[in-house]
């Protein structure tokens, strides 16, 4: 069985609200909200369409206010909550079934004898959502009611509607906006209904999430018009809102793309295992497909390089990696830690290739991005690590194609990143000649994956020689030595660099703890915090600890660390320990890297345990809870972070890339033995 639920969660709203589903196109746009159909956040809405794919996200279409009336009854589908705390209309309260089609949100509504579906689904490649009714049981005719509200902000933000007066006007088969002048029109069309036009703000929503988060929790959209329709039995309605003038309004067709694009999908991944494979359970093919909804194709901004050459067969253009929905892009690290997942665990190495290809253009003084900016502007190189994980995944790639032409044309890339990184380059990242040892950072950045900073205060600064952060230049070391002899080409020198690496990492262990230091060589001397960054020390192909070593980082970190999601950043019995993720921006920044629990760690640990101990079995157990998870937070998805405290609730994204990708890589890794 998918991921169902009855009026049991349907009709409790705490529940329904929690619950959130989420749709892609594959160019950055989106959809989501929640089952009860209730707004809690800024992010949720019908179409948030990336103008500037894949960034550029701006909410257009927010939710149909939807009635029926039937058999001389009226009937709210609907439901809002409002500033004063009131929840009206109550239109959850008709919900009798929820599921997921692959990724395609459906509701079943049951008043009276009548049964009522609805499904929401964009097309792949373009900003258009359809959302689709089918009146499936039902002994008259029903007459349903769309109230289109709409918007035109960036998804971040907030809207109060007062004064503002966009241009609405009839077309064929719906209605155009134009928010206001050199704004990108708008559509919303339907293959039957009539568009009546309107201009009212439905005012003050109240986005409980949002207040949550510290963040503004009151928000208006306008109603631009209404759309009205009868349906007897067997028929249906389909809406579309879509930056597109000309699209398809047969619903059944347009569904069927979507369908056959998933399908495919679940081919890619089938075919891509053993003949004599057990076919994966029903939760891994859900990843599956949720893997796809982080890949993007990414076109060139303004202040990008130049367009590279045509797409060669298999490729549609650059790739990257949304690194969470709802509010991150595509972030250098994110995305090399999970292209392993998402597209070689899923049968898909051209997906792989393209995103190599579309990063290695942005390589600067030997760095990867860390993020490409929202805007368009110079993208930013404040990343130790995403410039080393570049390796890994090339190294997996390589592993999984032995596409040698590949290996070719990046291997220069790779050995000028060494090169830079040996004589130094931006934030002090530097080999130390006294130890052969990685050290970076200055005051008031962040280049590790524990990243969090308020204002000019860097939470985790980790300035000096990270545990991680040696690992994998270690594994890059001895990755690279491997390439050049697969190509031919001179590999001493990185061979001597890494011995010397090897020989100095054993700085790192801190034998009376039995666990390995955070950080060597801070301005305040060595960092001895028990962390998780240790446990790359023991999953990467390339280790520089001794199997006794490897076994205690593993103990260590299950003892203190491990939880059924992932990995505490910091041990419960650390004074800086913080164990809830919430409230201001300040508390949640505060805690994100002190405690919370990190999903796309559990990868690692899996993997670090499988190594030391052979046990396949036992390895897939610490797998297994996130199936359960499926079904919460994010629909068909897996969360960003977690409470380091029990019970150890999902917070941040509710999709989380790293997260979908090293659960399938592990469950891949530990499949194919």
């Amino acid at each position: 069985m998918g991921i169902e639920f009855g009026r049991e969660t349907c009709g409790s709203l705490p529940v329904a609200e929690s619950r959130e589903w989420l749709v892609t196109n594959g160019i950055g746009g989106y959809a989501s909200g929640t089952v009860a159909g209730l707004l809690t956040r800024c992010y949720h809405g019908l179409l948030l369409a990336a103008l500037k794919p894949p960034l550029g996200r701006t909410l257009l279409l927010t939710k149909l206010e939807e009635g029926v009336a039937y058999g001389g009854q009226t009937w709210a589908l609907s439901a809002n909550r409002w500033a004063d705390g009131t929840v009206n209309p109550l239109g959850y309260q008709q919900i009798e079934r929820f599921s997921l089609a692959g990724t395609t949100p459906v509701w079943q509504f049951v008043f009276s004898d009548a049964q009522l579906e609805k499904r929401i689904w964009m097309q792949p490649g373009v900003n258009t959502t359809y959302v689709q009714y089918r009146l499936h049981r039902a002994t008259a005719p029903l007459q349903l009611t769309l109230s289109a509200l709409v918007n035109y902000r960036d998804h971040h933000g907030n809207t109060q509607g007062s004064g503002w007066q966009m241009g609405v006007e009839a077309i064929a088969r719906g209605i155009q906006i134009v928010a206001y002048p050199g704004a990108t029109p708008f559509y919303l069309f339907s293959d039957r209904a009539e568009a009546t036009l309107s201009h009212t703000w439905y005012t003050s929503f109240d986005l409980a999430v949002e207040r949550t988060r510290g963040l503004r929790d009151r928000e208006d959209h306008l109603q631009a018009a209404t759309f009205t329709a009868t349906l007897h039995p067997g028929e249906s309605l389909t809406l579309a809102a879509s930056t597109e003038k000309q699209l398809d309004l047969l619903g059944e067709s347009a569904f069927q793309l979507r369908s056959a694009h998933e399908q495919r999908l679940l081919k890619r991944f089938a075919s891509s295992r053993p003949p004599d494979a057990a076919l994966p359970p029903d939760w891994i093919n859900q990843l599956a497909l949720a893997a796809d909804q982080f890949i993007v194709s990414r076109t060139a901004q303004p202040a990008d390089p130049a367009p590279a050459e045509p797409a060669e067969p298999g490729e549609d253009g650059g790739k990257t990696v949304i690194a969470g929905y709802h509010w991150f892009g595509d972030w250098g690290r994110d995305t090399m830690i999970s292209l392993p997942g998402l597209t070689l665990a899923t049968g898909r190495p051209e997906v792989a290739r393209s995103i190599l290809r579309t990063f290695a253009k942005y390589v600067d003084q030997g760095m990867l991005p860390n993020v490409f900016p929202e805007a368009g502007e110079i993208p930013e190189y404040n990343t130790v690590d995403a410039n080393l994980w570049y390796f890994e995944a090339i190294r997996q790639y390589y592993s999984a194609t032995e596409d040698k032409e590949l290996l070719g044309e990046l291997f220069p890339v790779l050995a000028e990143m060494i090169d830079w990184h040996c004589r130094g380059t931006r934030y002090q990242i530097h080999l130390d000649p006294a130890d052969g040892l990685l050290y970076a950072g200055e005051a008031g950045v962040q280049l590790t994956w524990m990243d969090a900073k308020i204002g000019d205060l860097v939470i985790t600064p980790r300035t000096g020689k990270p545990v991680e952060v040696n690992a994998l230049w270690y594994n890059a070391l001895r990755t690279l030595a491997k390439f050049a002899r697969q190509l031919g080409k001179p590999h001493q020198d990185y061979e001597a660099i890494a011995d010397r690496t090897l020989a100095s990492f054993s700085r790192f262990w801190h034998e009376a703890a039995g666990y390995c230091y955070d950080v060597l060589d801070t301005p305040t001397g060595d960092d001895a915090a028990l962390r998780p960054n240790q446990i790359f020390a023991v999953s990467l192909p390339e280790s520089p600890l001794t199997p006794a070593q490897q076994q205690k980082v593993v103990e260590a970190c299950g003892r203190l660390l491990l939880t059924s999601h992932g990995l505490r950043s910091l041990s419960p019995q650390d004074p800086h320990y913080i164990g809830h993720y919430g409230g201001t921006r300040f508390e949640r920044d505060s805690a994100y890297h002190q405690g919370t629990v990190w999903g796309w760690l559990i990868g690692a640990f899996t993997l670090a345990h499988l190594r030391v101990y052979g046990n396949a079995a036992l390895a897939h157990q610490f797998l297994e809870p996130m199936s359960y998870h499926l079904s919460a937070h994010g629909l068909g998805s897996l969360s960003e972070i977690f409470d380091g405290d029990a019970p150890m609730m999902p917070h941040g994204c509710v999709a989380q890339a790293w997260t979908v990708a090293e659960v399938l890589r592990a469950w891949r890794v530990i499949e194919d033995l």
